[in-house]
């Protein structure tokens, strides 16, 4: 018997992403059991959070008029319909970015006692700032992270500029410390481009970090918690037509995915191990997914954590369930039931 009754699922967002958190609720609404629980749509942007669609057991979906969408009660996480109060018993986090990726919502339904999918409120806080994640696993034996360099908005960029061709050999990247879907990045060729690319980042936030360029395959793995521990996905191989796997490459049909990756048993396996071991090292809950490089010359280097990786049907996510053989409604009842 299910835990839980009724699931609300939460997208949009606060930021650039917020369109493609949409296409993740949506898709991961759909996919919910419905036989097991009833599934409220929230969109949530800028502080106003309304109610789009629901669909309660075995029945059709039924979606809300532009309007018409009443408004979540956020005292006790619950909304009226039609003149019925329904307080909702978990939250499915489907937001790319704030709030729903940097902690600060997961910190709301901590204070509500509310359970939800994700990690906790300081891992998610933590996972989501690049620089912040690098510096818990630096030090581990298990994986490598490429050298950086870190500023803040008011810094002295020209200064900064100078110590990073100092101290960083190039190309090297760009990218604000929080964010994702590779808003604000750059890749720089040349140390004379670092002020425009440092205040293009910037623009995503008011810290950045430059890290050296890592040349090789670019390779990513999920993992999740079960009732027997944590489990991973197959590893997915991206390649992109771009000089990186930047927005266009995601979004745009620039890039293909080889799932699983064609790369030998042994190196699957040690992805899949370190995988395992940067989930529990940070202590992460739900799925969350890890990116790599594995370079010739330096061997599995990290790049990022995902905490709410994308879920639409074309996602990364999506493939690796569908190639390990997993139907998508049994593997949300697994996150729904084990976090």
């Amino acid at each position: 018997m299910a835990k839980y009754n009724s699931i609300a699922v939460i997208y949009g967002s606060d930021s650039s992403e917020w369109e493609v958190a949409c296409r993740s609720g949506e898709f991961t609404a759909s996919r919910i059991d419905d036989m097991a629980y009833d599934v409220y749509e929230i969109f949530a942007r800028f502080g106003k959070w309304s109610l789009v669609a629901f669909r309660k057991k075995n029945s059709m979906r039924v979606t809300l008029p532009e309007g018409a969408r009443p408004e979540i009660d956020k005292t006790d996480f619950s909304v009226r319909i039609y003149g019925e109060k329904v307080k909702f018993d978990y939250a499915y986090i489907m937001q790319h970015g704030a709030p729903g990726e940097t902690g600060l919502l997961q910190g709301y339904f901590e204070m509500l006692g509310v359970p939800f999918s994700s990690c906790s409120a300081f891992v998610s806080t933590v996972a989501f700032d690049k620089f912040s994640c690098k510096s818990y696993l630096k030090d581990v034996d298990f994986v490598k992270c490429a050298p950086d360099m870190f500023v803040r908005k008011g810094d002295d960029l020209k200064a900064f500029s100078e110590k990073v061709a100092s101290n960083l050999r190039f190309p090297v990247f760009v990218k604000p410390t929080q964010g994702g879907s590779s808003f604000g990045v750059t890749r720089v060729t040349d140390p004379s481009q670092l002020e425009e690319a440092v205040n293009y980042a910037f623009a995503e936030g008011p810290t950045v970090i430059v890290e050296q360029g890592v040349s090789g395959r670019e390779l990513t793995c999920a993992a999740y918690m079960d009732a027997q521990g944590i489990q991973t996905l197959p590893v997915i191989e991206v390649i992109t037509e771009n000089e990186y796997f930047d927005y266009d490459a995601k979004y745009n049909g620039h890039s293909s995915e080889v799932c699983p990756a064609e790369i030998p048993d042994e190196t699957s396996d040690l992805i899949k191990e370190t995988t395992r071991k940067i989930y529990a090292q940070l202590g992460c809950k739900g799925v969350v997914r890890v990116d790599y490089i594995l370079s010739p010359e330096e061997g599995l280097c990290f790049l990022e954590v995902n905490t709410i990786p994308g879920m639409t049907s074309a996602s990364l996510v999506p493939k690796m369930v569908r190639t390990a053989g997993l139907q998508m409604t049994d593997f949300l009842t697994t996150i729904i039931e084990n976090s």
